[in-house]
């Protein structure tokens, strides 16, 4: 397949002009060649991704995060990412009230949506200051999202559920909140990438794992 035209569908759902200006979202590296015959679809593209590509015979690698420096060993194959464009265009889809956050209401005891949430996230933590019992209007951002936590409140969220809450953030916490980390609160979105693409050519789901383990 033509890779521009398999970029495109991404690009159609998830347009590039939606990144934001400090974004690298697009091409990463774009090779003279123009046909694909199998991608592997990636949330961070490191060494080992790179090396599962080559042992994988992927022409092209897929990812959500960006990548600002290139490795000169990485440029013999395509890469191409979709970063903020596709997280905003994942909570337009899912809710009108912020470009990054998808706000669901719904009735819950905190204790049911805990186990929900670590059914997602082993390593899952609750930050619950005021010992609230149970919500009703939760706000979700994949990665680092606490840039939106007052996007939150002026929504009248009483839950946030995000990645990489700092120490001092969770003290001043005034509604209940659930670290789910950077890596569980995003890799979903390879799932997305391969919805788009999976009738079009062969997809291959690159081996990622949290560099944070539990010990």
């Amino acid at each position: 397949m033509n890779k521009y035209d398999l970029v495109k569908i991404i690009e159609n759902f998830a347009p590039l002009e939606l990144q934001e200006k400090w974004d690298c979202s697009g091409w990463v590296v774009a090779t003279s060649q123009t046909d694909v015959k199998r991608v592997m679809i990636a949330l961070t593209v490191d060494e080992k991704v790179f090396k599962q590509a080559l042992n994988k015979n992927c022409d092209m690698i897929i990812s959500h995060h960006p990548m600002f420096s290139v490795p000169l060993a990485f440029r013999g194959i395509d890469i191409y990412c979709a970063h903020t464009n596709m997280d905003k265009a994942l909570g337009l889809h899912g809710s009108p009230e912020g470009e990054f956050l998808r706000i669901v209401e719904k009735n819950i005891s905190v204790k049911e949506l805990a186990q929900k949430i670590k059914k997602v996230s082993s390593n899952a933590r609750l930050i619950n200051n005021n010992s609230v019992q149970n919500v009703s209007k939760i706000a979700f951002c994949a990665g680092s999202g606490m840039d939106l936590y007052n996007e939150a409140i002026e929504n009248d969220c009483d839950c946030f559920v995000t990645g990489d809450i700092k120490y001092h953030s969770a003290i001043d916490a005034q509604i209940v909140m659930f670290d789910v980390g950077h890596f569980e609160s995003e890799i979903l979105i390879k799932k997305v990438f391969y919805g788009l693409i999976k009738d079009k050519i062969e997809v291959v789901i690159a081996d990622e794992n949290s560099p944070f383990k539990t010990i």
